[in-house]
């Protein structure tokens, strides 16, 4: 780790003449022929698309979603030779407890706004003072205001692991517990080998069997997992060319990413549109549209849809490394620790199969919910407070 460990304030503030040259970019754009018939099979429809695309030029209030991420404190620490970038909101609360909460993709640190309330001042949201938290939130390396990424290797995510350990430890939580989904997921699953002894509970959302992995069985599955792993397998066959592009030739589409809003814009409503609760109808329904836009802006004005592409490829090549490493605990090096409490929250649009996720029944807390899906603090906040504040009651009497 770096010897220099100056916490330098941070506030959002884009220049006016990049909104600007959006707003140009997006009145300008050369649009595809629009399909007739054609629905949400063949990716993005064109006029829900040029929809969108227009409020987000000429309805869409930037600046305001821009006070709302400044209303929490911000900062930038350097680690291991890269910025990162986190949201660090005390609870008032003396007793709380310090949780990190890690994002995965297509999100950002933003997706957590509606959770930091109750999160830290239950007191004032109707619930108990004693399940409050400090939250650390983190850009993960390539995202957001993480970047640029100086060099390649950030897609391990025992790497960024290690990193989230030591700015936990710089803010002075020797002991904290975790939580994330998708990449945020797997970040928080190393963090106790990454910061041995010093993580108290995980918690994550939906996680899925190997993308690239085979089929999933049916025969012997829960009703439950049985319709999750029908879903899991039709996503295989046609649902990961955004994955295949982005682990093996993420430049080829870092071009498109960091040159066209447009193209920025449909890569992520297509996955907000198949990975949020089943129930609505378009990816608008189930985070509304202005949240939709700040993810999507975040990553047009910091240029991390590129960035994040790299990142996913080198997270494949990590991945594929760790499965190719002897059984016999010597996964790429990494030290092996206890595993403190699991839990673990399934929402409606996960692929998530028990069977497969906890065969050894380690996991300590398992929830199972009728709504949301792979954004559960913007989708369903509610849910997802609930859910934390009930498995960390257990976390708090062991964290000393």
């Amino acid at each position: 780790m770096d010897d220099n460990t100056d916490i330098r304030p941070f506030r959002v503030d884009i220049p006016q003449a990049d909104l600007d040259d959006l707003h140009d970019r997006l009145t300008r754009a050369r649009w595809p022929r629009r399909l007739g018939g054609a629905g949400w099979e063949r990716g993005v429809p064109v006029d829900h698309l040029r929809e969108l695309a227009a409020y987000w030029a000429d309805g869409f209030d930037w600046r305001a979603q821009e006070k709302a991420l400044n209303e929490h404190p911000q900062f930038v620490t350097t680690i291991d030779g890269q910025d990162i970038h986190f949201l660090h909101v005390r609870s008032p609360e003396p007793g709380a407890l310090p949780l990190i909460l890690s994002h995965g993709w297509p999100g950002s640190f933003a997706d957590f706004l509606d959770v930091i309330g109750p999160l830290t001042d239950p007191r004032a949201h109707g619930g108990d003072p004693a399940d409050a938290f400090h939250l650390v939130i983190p850009s993960l390396p390539g995202f957001a205001f993480s970047t640029p990424v100086r060099e390649p290797g950030w897609g391990d995510l025992f790497r960024v692991a290690a990193a989230f350990g030591e700015l936990m430890r710089r803010l002075g939580y020797e002991r904290f517990a975790a939580q994330g989904g998708d990449i945020g997921g797997g970040v928080t699953t190393l963090l106790p080998m990454a910061a041995p002894g010093r993580v108290v509970a995980t918690h994550v959302n939906g996680p899925s069997p190997y993308p690239f992995g085979p089929p999933v069985e049916l025969d012997g599955l829960s009703d439950a997992d049985r319709a999750r792993a029908e879903r899991f397998n039709t996503f295989r066959q046609d649902g990961l060319g955004y994955l295949h592009l982005q682990s093996t030739r993420p430049q080829t589409v870092a071009y498109a990413l960091n040159d066209s809003p447009i193209a920025q814009l449909a890569w992520i409503v297509e996955k907000f549109k198949e990975w949020t609760d089943p129930a609505a109808d378009l990816p608008e329904d189930a985070v509304g549209r202005d949240r939709l836009l700040t993810t999507v802006s975040l990553y047009w004005f910091t240029g991390s849809g590129a960035s994040s592409a790299g990142i996913l490829y080198d997270g494949m090549r990590a991945y594929r490394e760790m499965a190719a490493a002897p059984a016999d605990g010597g996964q790429a090096g990494w030290p092996s620790a206890p595993a403190p409490p699991q839990g673990v929250a399934v929402f409606a649009a996960d692929m998530t199969i028990r069977a497969l996720a906890d065969p050894a029944g380690a996991v300590a807390h398992w929830s199972e919910f009728d709504r949301g899906g792979h954004f559960p603090a913007m989708e369903t906040p509610e849910l997802l407070v609930g859910d934390l504040r009930t498995f960390f009651r257990v976390a708090r009497l062991t964290r000393n």
